[in-house]
């Protein structure tokens, strides 16, 4: 080890990196440590003196982060994964490459948002003659997996068909009857508990002249949005 200064200059693939010996050396097991501790037999030199590897520059600054850190921290539009856990293979650093991999989840857990718009219905005396909640559609959002898992045959795919990704996500389920009370009771049933939940407000101002024709004025004005969101984990 005593042929190598504490700070290093390499040439990887054409990009030039500084580092420090005591990085290179970080990993006992790895390809660098045994280049840079004199257990192989060492890198040549290019024409400016820097140690030539011949791999893909871009990446190994993401093999360096990990010597430093022991951990990797990779940008949100990363697309080169697969690229880099080679690059983590061929350098002998099987922490990174674990780390690399997709972190595998658990089918069962998840959330599931179920949400409904509604209002309520009034006869000919208004309020003395209330005939309750009316809601016309419930929608539920979540991994198309899990809905399927709980809802089963309630559940309405057909403004969502399936494009064969069996873990994808959707917001365009929604459920064949209109009981909310239902809803939850398969939930619970499935394990899941709310999570959260949220509300509009009732009683909106709006215009007379923005109700379709049919509709009633006073049931338009106790229209309410609700969403609920439920956790199994």
């Amino acid at each position: 080890m005593s042929e190598f200064t504490e700070v290093v200059e390499l040439n990887v693939g054409g990009v030039f990196y500084t580092t420090s010996l005591k990085t290179l050396i970080q990993e006992q097991e790895s390809l660098l440590c045994q280049w840079f501790d004199g257990t192989q037999e060492p890198l040549i030199k290019d024409a400016k003196g820097k140690y030539f590897i011949d791999r893909d520059g871009v990446l190994f600054r993401y093999i360096l982060d990990f010597l430093r850190d022991q951990s990797i921290i990779l940008p949100q539009t990363f697309r080169e994964r697969e690229r880099l856990i080679r690059e983590a293979t061929y350098y002998g650093l099987p922490k990174l490459v674990d780390a690399l991999k997709p972190q595998q989840f658990d089918p069962k857990r998840g959330y599931i948002t179920v949400g409904y718009r509604g209002s309520f219905a009034f006869g000919k005396d208004v309020l003395s003659d209330v005939k309750f909640r009316k809601i016309t559609r419930i929608l539920v959002c979540g991994r198309v997996t899990l809905c399927r898992d709980v809802f089963g045959a309630t559940l309405n795919e057909s403004r969502d068909p399936d494009h064969g990704e069996t873990d994808r996500y959707t917001a365009r389920f929604y459920l064949k009857h209109s009981s909310i009370e239902q809803a939850f009771d398969m939930l619970q049933d499935q394990g899941f508990y709310l999570a959260s939940s949220c509300a509009s407000g009732t009683a909106g101002t709006f215009s007379p002249s923005d109700l379709k024709p049919g509709v009633d004025a006073e049931e338009s004005r106790w229209n309410h949005y609700n969403e609920f969101v439920f956790c199994r984990d």
